[in-house]
């Protein structure tokens, strides 16, 4: 009787193997081919993209580095779970992105674009989406496994930095670097809500392979997915997303909406300070101090940093809530806390509270094609509208600023994850551009205004004046300038709002682009009655 069964399972087995030239049997066998490949080759993800190699002169290097901080209380607030302080600073994590010798390998293995464990960034998504419990925790940590688990940041890790100021030449450079005698140009940047440092690493990976270093911190005051803090003589402790329901309801914790906001936005700007302390450290010739603190073991290199980084070139960038931080850091600024000279802010936000008219620095702008597109009342103004009063104050205070919309984009397209996932995205956001020609748009506008803070020199889309004083939708003939360029290049990518438009012979264009169209208007009609 047994015997007979095993004969009939095997011969269902045997039948079930037999070709067939159906499409079920063609696309299981298909789908069953791409599974074992993916799995025999780990390297692989197994229903998303790799992560591109950078393009720019030099190969990149990535260092993580948590350094403890003197303890300080942004606000007294406590934790309903653990009755722990959700505003205290201990320690600052963020992700350098730095230029390497081309050829430089690193024996330490690259880093994962979900950071471990993956149980804790799991949990923090399902409580983003208010369905965190055991089973659906499970679920999506093993989804994120599936889809990006394996994925890893091209950037080599805890190598040497780059020696040599003068760039070796290759045939066909894509692009002169920013790099001066001063050193490297910094860049200090903020992550969305939602987000983390590891969701801009083609953006930064790629600024950095121009002759830029970029730290990209790990904000802990709620808005991450997951984070572990590790701090030399303490345990590692894990920190999930929390929101002022998660607090104490006590006369220190008792904080709205809008006021947890603001706190947010205060804790995220100390932990700025606290990367340019750490930054500045190793500029001084103390890196050998800062690798020996940072319990993530890596940096064993900085020591021989002294001197490379141009602290007085330094910029502040954001995407999202942190592009309303990077307004915040330039009040009053620049100071020797927050020395930065120049900001690019991408998508500032919409729901993350007021934004900073405060701004005395060369600021870039930008918008995605969605940010701009979609109607959205702020504080009783349209948000389009308040950006661009931002920017045009900017201007009238003296200083270069530029305001852009970048076409065919949606609020994520700067991320990764589009590149990594780019018919998802896609298809739930509703952006139309390739996902790596829009990473690239985002990385070539932001090197042409970054070598502008060093060289004074304006290039490409920057030296354009105004295209559209409002955002247009775009259309085929999407252009109200008389050059045949933008119908080429410019137009299909982007709008211009607002721009100084230092070249001579667009100064009185320019000035006539500027003004608000109501104003032009009226100049208009006040030509016609004259």
């Amino acid at each position: 009787m047994v015997s007979m069964l095993w004969k009939r399972t095997l011969l269902r087995l045997l039948s079930a193997l037999r070709p067939r030239l159906t499409w079920r049997y063609l696309l299981s066998c298909g789908i069953c081919l791409y599974v074992a490949s993916c799995l025999l080759f780990a390297s692989r993800p197994l229903f998303s993209s790799r992560l591109p190699a950078y393009t720019g002169q030099y190969s990149v290097g990535a260092i993580d580095l948590e350094i403890s901080t003197e303890p300080r209380t942004i606000h007294a607030a406590r934790l309903k779970d653990s009755g722990l302080p959700a505003f205290q600073l201990e320690t600052v994590l963020f992700t350098v992105y730095y230029p390497s010798a081309r050829g430089m390998e690193s024996s330490k293995p690259h880093h994962l674009w979900i950071p471990r464990p993956l149980g804790i960034v799991a949990t923090g998504y399902a409580r983003f989406a208010h369905i965190s419990n055991f089973v659906t925790d499970a679920i999506i940590s093993i989804s994120l496994w599936f889809l990006a688990g394996g994925i890893k940041i091209p950037a080599h890790v805890d190598v040497p930095l780059h020696e040599d100021t003068v760039v070796l030449q290759y045939p066909e450079p894509i692009n002169d670097p920013v790099v001066t005698d001063d050193g490297f140009p910094i860049m200090v940047f903020s992550h969305g809500f939602a987000s983390s440092r590891t969701q801009y690493t083609q953006y930064c990976g790629e600024l950095a392979s121009r002759g830029l270093v970029v730290a990209a911190i790990e904000h802990r005051d709620g808005s991450g997915p997951g984070s572990v803090i590790m701090k030399p003589g303490s345990k590692n402790r894990d920190l999930l997303p929390f929101t002022h329901r998660d607090l104490r309801h006590d006369a220190d914790s008792n904080l709205d909406g809008d006021t947890f906001k603001q706190v947010q936005l205060d804790f995220r700007q100390a932990e700025v300070e606290e990367t340019v302390r750490v930054l500045r450290s190793i500029n001084e010739g103390k890196g050998h101090e800062i690798f020996s603190m940072n319990p993530r073991r890596e940096g064993e290199h900085l020591h021989k940093w002294k001197g490379r980084l141009a602290m007085n070139n330094a910029t502040m960038a954001g995407h999202s809530f942190g592009a309303t931080l990077a307004l915040q850091t330039l009040k009053n600024g620049p100071s020797a806390i927050l020395p930065f000279k120049s900001a690019v802010v991408l998508d500032p936000g919409k729901s993350s509270g007021p934004l900073n008219h405060d701004v005395q620095v060369s600021t870039l702008i930008i918008h995605s094609n969605s940010w701009s597109r979609r109607f959205s009342l702020f504080f009783g103004r349209p948000h389009f509208d308040v950006v661009k009063d931002i920017v045009q104050g900017i201007l009238d205070r003296g200083k270069d600023a530029w305001f852009i919309t970048s076409l065919g984009t949606s609020h994520p397209s700067v991320t990764d994850a589009p590149l990594i996932e780019p018919w998802l995205l896609g298809w739930t956001t509703g952006s139309t551009i390739d996902a790596h020609e829009g990473v690239r748009q985002y990385v070539t506008v932001t090197d042409k205004f970054l070598k502008y803070q060093t060289t004074g020199k304006l290039e490409g889309l920057l030296s354009e004046c105004v295209t559209h004083p409002e955002y247009n939708v775009p259309d085929k003939n999407n252009t109200h300038v008389d050059d045949p360029r933008w119908k080429d290049t410019f137009s299909k990518y982007w709008q211009i709002h607002v721009a100084p438009c230092s070249a001579k012979g667009k100064a009185a264009n320019a000035n006539t682009n500027s003004m608000p169209i109501r104003a032009l208007m009226m100049r208009n009609l006040e030509q016609e009655q004259g």
